[in-house]
């Protein structure tokens, strides 16, 4: 059976065993309906539990829109073009409106690959900055939070006197879903504050997980440096697996974001009949599959439905290879998988994006690991603790020949952005 992966920025087609597969992560919907410009300048109009965007600019001479980085394939060419008409009709002046960049840890966005974000006229236009994590003086101390960890935040939002949020809503791996609150921690806070969101403790909990808000900690901790920071105006949009703009919530922080989420769920999550023995995931496809430390959010999302002691199969394009120099010394520091989870797991230890070998190992810790991408030479690939092959088809043989040719397959040809969710949960 042939099934079309994301997998950087023209798919990969892959022939699975039809008699194994026990199910094709996939969400039939019918086309969107209505235009997508209409709904995004709609949701401005009327959004939640607070007045018009360009009600709330009346009055503020400055504001900051904060928005996702290269990362996230939010459709801001669609988004910002009415959000910054709307401010502007509120009374604010172009040049006292800042774009940032919520960045977290990432590198910064420019040139041609901002353009490609926001488009060209909007880029030459406005003000657009990067935020800056390393840089202690530019952020401020909002206080600290409930689980004692001081709240650093950009001082460009702090200090605007309008804010807002713009951001994709779409399950994640930690925070239960993306978007929202996120843009701001870890989006525009300093290294301090990123370190403790993704600390050891927070990601060990079981309620730190796809699609889960309920008891998760990593999205209480957000959610509360956001109401910290002072959001004034969230924008949510939620997309489906082929790119296309379903939804918009907007409106207060966490009405908005909730109505997002609720959207989200209904177009990502598959219920599926059990686990399986191999799981074959995309790694999302361009831009998420850029770099392996983005990609490994597939892998978390098929530990919900790999049996023990499987096999998952990764394709990802991993065209910047494993990611920031931070995330690349983590694999030079350590001789395997049991050194990292024996270190991370001693007080005091902290290296920064240590966060996503955290989740990696425990993914590796159930099942075996494979990676295809064209990009990466195997011997490179066999540095990040994992088993490179030179094609799906050849990972799925290799599996079929060490676990038995009647094992059961699942196909997770959208990643992180399809959920399955075993039947018996």
């Amino acid at each position: 059976m042939k099934v079309n992966f994301e997998y950087d920025r023209d798919g990969l087609e892959v022939t699975l065993p039809e008699h194994n597969l026990l199910a094709v992560v996939e969400k039939e919907l019918p086309d969107p309906e209505g235009e997508s410009a209409w709904k995004v300048a709609e949701a401005l109009a009327r959004p939640w539990d607070t007045p018009p965007l360009a009600d709330l600019a009346r009055g503020a001479r400055t504001a900051c829109v904060l928005i996702p980085d290269i990362t996230r394939p939010v459709p801001l060419r669609l988004i910002l073009p009415p959000l910054l008409e709307a401010l502007e009709a509120g009374g604010l002046q172009r040049e006292n409106i800042l774009l940032l960049i919520a960045t977290g840890l990432h590198r910064p966005n420019e040139g041609a690959e901002l353009e490609e974000m926001i488009g060209a006229e909007i880029a030459a236009r406005y003000r657009v900055e990067n935020h800056a994590a390393l840089d202690g003086p530019a952020h401020v101390n909002l206080g600290m939070t409930r689980n004692g960890t001081r709240a650093l935040v950009d001082r460009r939002l702090v200090e605007a006197d309008l804010r807002v949020t713009v951001g994709l809503v779409e399950p994640h791996f930690m925070a239960g879903f993306s978007g929202g609150r996120k843009l701001v921690c870890p989006g525009v806070c300093a290294e301090e504050t990123i370190h403790a969101f993704h600390g050891y403790e927070i990601l060990n909990s079981p309620t730190a997980t796809n699609c889960r808000l309920e008891g998760n900690p990593v999205h209480a901790m957000s959610t509360e440096i956001a109401w910290m920071a002072g959001i004034h105006f969230s924008v949510n949009v939620v997309i489906d697996a082929r790119r296309r703009l379903r939804a918009v919530a907007a409106g207060a922080l966490e009405p908005a974001f909730h109505a997002a989420c609720t959207a989200a769920a209904d177009l990502t999550v598959v219920e599926v009949s059990g686990k399986a023995d191999v799981v074959v995931v995309s790694g999302g496809g361009y831009p998420l599959d850029t770099t392996w430390y983005q990609a490994i959010k597939g892998l978390v999302a098929a530990e919900a439905v790999v049996k023990p002691g499987g096999v998952i199969i990764q394709a990802a394009g991993l065209r910047d290879g494993v990611g920031s120099a931070d995330f690349a010394r983590l694999f030079t520091e350590m001789e395997s998988l049991a050194d990292f989870r024996r270190a991370i797991a001693t007080p005091g230890y902290y290296r920064s994006e240590q966060w996503e070998l955290q989740l990696y190992a425990r993914v590796a810790e159930k099942a075996r690991i494979m990676l295809y991408s064209h990009n990466v030479p195997p011997d490179t690939a066999a540095g990040w603790f994992v088993e490179p092959v030179p094609s799906v088809e050849a990972g799925v043989e290799r599996a079929l020949t060490d676990l038995g040719p009647e094992v059961t397959l699942i196909a997770m040809p959208h990643g992180p952005y399809v959920i399955p969710l075993p039947a018996s949960q």
